[in-house]
């Protein structure tokens, strides 16, 4: 079987850290034995290339000095702050439609599978209209979110649901919001780890093991992720006003748009739990704050656009890595957090329900011990590779009968 995958991003080279969660998917595909190609834009003028041993053919749209639409940081983020960047939107979809009809003609693929409908749908259709190809639609939420803002958006989300053979989700947040657009069958599919097998921080045989994480002085709260709105990171910080200094410490990892935001309101707390911003790490560094941590946190948001996560895959790579999770009870987290069963979920912007949260976990090893048994068989169960390419693959097999 062949399958061509549609993006709006993929790694431009073996090293970039794009969408990993989207690399790690085909590597298992192509694993199970699948013939996969990818169509994704162009970055700079960047031409078609390898991958992984799969072919990643790329479409040009602009100049390549204008290429910048996509990679890097998500489109409705960049064209908010660059207005001007929405004239792109018509001539990447008419060459990446071009483009799709161009690559099915020579691959000739017994399925399209389109992530991000808006606008990849409108890419896809063309090839698998002219071809007779069955078309999946994979949902990660932002294109929803999308509607909020511009209504407009709305009827042709409608409209490319209606002329798919298989609508895929990522979480049951999203799934219900497809679901409000158009009463279909949708699958659930999310994503699993994206870490190496073997690369826990303790080395200790496997990335489903348990890692004990020793408590060396304060308590270690870690946050790992990019400093936007969506992340909540501000009810973090403020959540540091009800813990003792003595005993606790809140570690932020990475960097974003309101780092120096973030930073400021940090500054102004006083005796209260200590905050520390790393900045971004080498994953050499990144390893030893997940070795060092206490606990995992993603204290997420609905936020002012109405985005929110829409799964949380951070958080199944810190169960992987034998740390019990806090986070908040919105989008598709509680997919990942079964509350008091694989982690602890609070409500969202809650300062004071963060901190006692972790002053829970502090006080209580046993419980610790619990939600990372929890954790590791939820993994097993719903977040596996194996599994999920499983699903997907027949999904794939009924849509070409």
């Amino acid at each position: 079987m062949k399958v061509l995958v549609i993006g709006s991003v993929y790694p431009r080279f073996h090293e970039d850290a794009e969408v990993p969660w989207l690399r790690t998917s085909i590597a298992h595909l192509k694993k199970a034995g699948l013939g996969i190609q990818v169509l994704a834009p162009a970055y700079k003028g960047l031409k078609s290339h390898e991958i992984d041993g799969v072919k990643v053919n790329r479409f040009r749209y602009a100049p390549a000095s204008w290429e910048i639409l996509t990679h890097e940081e998500g489109a409705p983020s960049k064209m908010a702050s660059k207005p001007w960047l929405q004239l792109l939107a018509i001539p990447y979809i008419i060459s990446g439609f071009f483009k799709c009809i161009g690559i099915c003609r020579k691959f000739r693929p017994d399925v399209i599978h389109a992530h991000w409908p808006f606008p990849h749908a409108y890419i896809a259709l063309g090839a698998a209209k002219l071809f007779k190809i069955p078309l999946v639609l994979n949902f990660h939420g932002a294109e929803l979110l999308l509607i909020r803002k511009k209504k407009w958006v709305k009827p042709l989300l409608k409209f490319a649901i209606g002329q798919a053979q298989a609508v895929f989700a990522n979480s049951s947040f999203t799934a219900g919001k497809i679901k409000a657009l158009r009463n279909v069958d949708v699958e659930w599919s999310p994503y699993g780890t994206t870490l190496e097998s073997g690369s826990t921080s303790a080395g200790n045989g496997g990335t489903s093991a348990i890692v004990p994480h020793p408590v060396n002085g304060k308590f270690k709260i870690l946050f790992v992720g990019r400093h936007i709105e969506r992340k909540g990171i501000c009810y973090l910080i403020e959540a540091a006003k009800h813990l003792p200094r003595d005993q606790f410490e809140i570690r932020i990892v990475g960097v974003g748009d309101i780092t120096d935001k973030l930073k400021a309101q940090a500054a102004e707390i006083a005796d209260a739990a200590e905050i520390i911003f790393t900045g971004k790490l080498s994953p050499e560094e990144l390893a030893n704050e997940y070795r060092t941590a206490n606990v995992f946190t993603l204290p997420a948001i609905v936020d002012s656009k109405g985005d929110t996560e829409g799964l949380g895959v951070v958080l199944i790579e810190a169960m992987e890595l034998g740390l019990p999770v806090v986070a908040s009870n919105v989008g598709g987290i509680p997919d990942v957090v079964v509350d008091g069963v694989s982690g602890i979920l609070v409500p969202e912007k809650d300062p004071e329900a963060l901190a006692g949260a972790y002053r829970r976990l502090a006080a209580d090893p046993g419980l610790v011990k619990q939600l990372l048994e929890g954790a590791q068989k939820r993994i097993a169960e719903c977040f596996s590779w194996d599994k999920i390419v499983e699903r997907q693959i027949g999904v794939y097999k009924k849509i070409t009968k």
